[in-house]
């Protein structure tokens, strides 16, 4: 009769009590009174009764309910809660529960019992049923029902029996993610797991040829190590070029005047005034036509011919109206002089041959995957403006192409530490770098751009790009701000997962949206130490068991730091 028997069937061993109340897709159950303890024991696996993020099923006819568990307390105080009157016994206890999915149970042709899991509930159970607890092998079931999808693996589901955790690819990369954690949590490790997968969905398909796409901003100069195959821009070996005149107006506003809240906009128009003629000039050298080209489009121009025009329009003002040019050419004078800005500063050589497809190639990469662009020796003060001229530029790159070119050619966009580019303070130094990766996060999917956003803090990004994301990836957040910022942008059925936010293991997550499977509590997978960001604690017991530098040592740093070369 068991081998005859469809695993959907009501198993009464994992019957743990009956429903009280539903209310939309919530569902509070009693425990039966019976429960001696919070565990049963079915076909030699241990169920523990009312963990967070466990699932719970009801069965309606043929049809199964799906429930994760978001609440374990005691019907005492649910009913004080409610301004009732208790005759509840002291044991007595109650789960609430988030409906989320539906399935059922059905032989194939070869006579093999399959589960056609759905999400979202159509079919919505009624007080007095039985809630049981789900078995492991239809957990795995459900976790693993792939359906031909694109998926590629991030770890395991907690509590699942080692049923793998599958994120589908084009909603992860297509539609924005957000990988959100403490410090120590295991975020950078996420990240490369991630990317990682994607790197060896090739093999795993296989497909002949598997060229992604990857751009990494790195602030910490720690995602080179996990990739050692990768293609790194740096300002430390040269490799890293953004000249200035790739930069748009309001990129050079925030260059040559300044970082301040507020503009002049006698400043602002003495820029783009020069600013155009300058460009104007360099279609002459280079040959361009000259129709159509404004103060953003990137022709290049040399300083010099910016300075001389800003200086012929000084010296048309009386001198207690100068003031302004000075301001700016002298901010020009020091930028060109600081050996911190040569990839951004150094002069264009006024040559006949057109510079500006050989940046765009330097940016986007090769084949070596992925492009890691570190950020770790720009100075501060020009770090907005760099990161939001690589962004914006990725973006125009896109929007120009043709929709045969960007289907053919898609990019994912990684934005490490995602509350400095786009924080919700608005700070002026960061606007640029703001307006740019806003942009990526409200049109890029239109264009082929999948944004992942990477923060330690949610609560300090901009919520109009966070809320974009489709997909988040939440780590442990020990932050109650944090916390309760996450649980905001979380759909309702599912904000009860943020309370076991600040109790996750290092590597565990929650992982839900679009390209989860289901909303599930994971943990990521293991990466050998060569696969890791540079981005380990240092052991104090291992660092002082070695004798201190010696003075050739500490000679050896001091001329990397004065030359700010590593």
């Amino acid at each position: 009769m068991n081998a005859e028997r469809l695993p959907g069937e009501p198993i009464a061993n994992l019957a743990i009590g009956r429903i009280i109340e539903v209310d939309g897709s919530h569902i509070v159950a009693e425990l039966d009174r019976g429960l001696m303890e919070l565990s049963r024991l079915f076909e030699g696996e241990i169920y523990p009764i009312g963990q967070f993020g466990s699932i719970l099923r009801v069965h309606f006819g043929r049809r199964l309910i799906y429930a994760f568990v978001s609440r374990l307390r005691m019907k005492a105080e649910y009913d004080a809660e409610r301004g009732l009157s208790t005759t509840s016994s002291a044991d007595e206890r109650i789960v609430e529960a988030d409906l989320f999915g539906e399935g059922e149970w059905t032989r194939e042709s070869n006579g093999a019992p399959h589960l056609r899991f759905e999400r979202g509930v159509t079919t919505y159970p009624l007080p007095q049923q039985l809630v049981y607890l789900t078995p492991k092998a239809e957990l795995r079931a459900i976790y693993g029902a792939t359906d031909g999808k694109v998926v590629i693996r991030l770890g395991e589901h907690v509590g699942s029996g080692g049923a793998p955790c599958y994120a589908e690819m084009n909603e992860l990369l297509g539609k924005h993610t957000a990988v959100l954690g403490s410090t120590g949590a295991g975020k950078s490790s996420a990240v490369a797991a991630i990317i990682h997968s994607v790197l060896d969905r090739g093999l795993d398909a296989p497909h002949s040829t598997w060229c992604p796409r990857i751009i990494v901003l790195d602030p910490h100069n720690e995602y080179g190590a996990a990739f050692p195959s990768h293609s790194r821009l740096s300002t430390d070996d040269g490799s890293l070029s953004l000249p200035y005149w790739l930069l748009s107006f309001q990129e050079t506003i925030a260059l040559v005047v300044g970082k301040t809240e507020f503009v002049a906009t006698s400043q602002a128009n003495i820029v783009k005034k020069a600013l155009l003629e300058a460009r104007l000039e360099g279609c002459d050298v280079l040959g361009l036509k000259k129709a159509g080209i404004t103060v953003d489009s990137p022709v290049p121009y040399k300083l010099a011919t910016l300075r001389s025009l800003i200086e012929a329009e000084k010296n048309l003002l009386t001198a207690s109206k100068q003031d302004s040019h000075n301001g700016i050419l002298q901010k020009l004078e020091v930028l060109a002089a600081d050996a911190r800005l040569q990839f951004l500063m150094a002069d264009w050589n006024g040559a006949s041959s057109d510079p500006f497809p050989a940046v765009i190639q330097n940016v986007l990469g090769d084949e070596r995957q992925p492009r890691v662009i570190d950020l770790s020796g720009v100075p501060n003060e020009v770090a907005g403006i760099s990161s939001a001229a690589i962004a914006r530029s990725l973006f125009n790159l896109k929007v120009w192409q043709t929709p045969e070119e960007r289907a053919c050619d898609p990019v994912l966009f990684v934005c490490e530490e995602a509350h400095r580019y786009v924080p919700n303070s608005g700070e002026a130094q960061y606007e640029a770098a703001q307006d740019a990766v806003r942009r990526i996060a409200k049109e890029g999917r239109k264009y082929g751009i999948g944004l992942l956003l990477v923060s330690q803090r949610p609560s300090e990004v901009e919520a109009t790009v966070l809320s974009q994301c489709n997909s988040w990836l939440v780590l442990r957040i020990t932050n109650g701000t944090d916390r309760e910022h996450v649980k905001s942008i979380l759909p309702d059925s599912l904000s009860g997962l943020t309370s076991m936010l600040s109790g996750l293991r290092r590597q565990e997550a929650i992982f839900v949206g679009q390209a989860a499977m289901l909303p599930s509590r994971i943990v990521i997978r293991d990466l050998l130490p060569s696969q890791l960001p540079r981005s380990n604690d240092v052991d104090f017991d291992q660092g002082w068991q070695n004798v201190p530098m010696t003075a050739a040592q500490l000679e050896d740093v001091a001329r990397r730091w004065r030359y700010q070369s590593r």
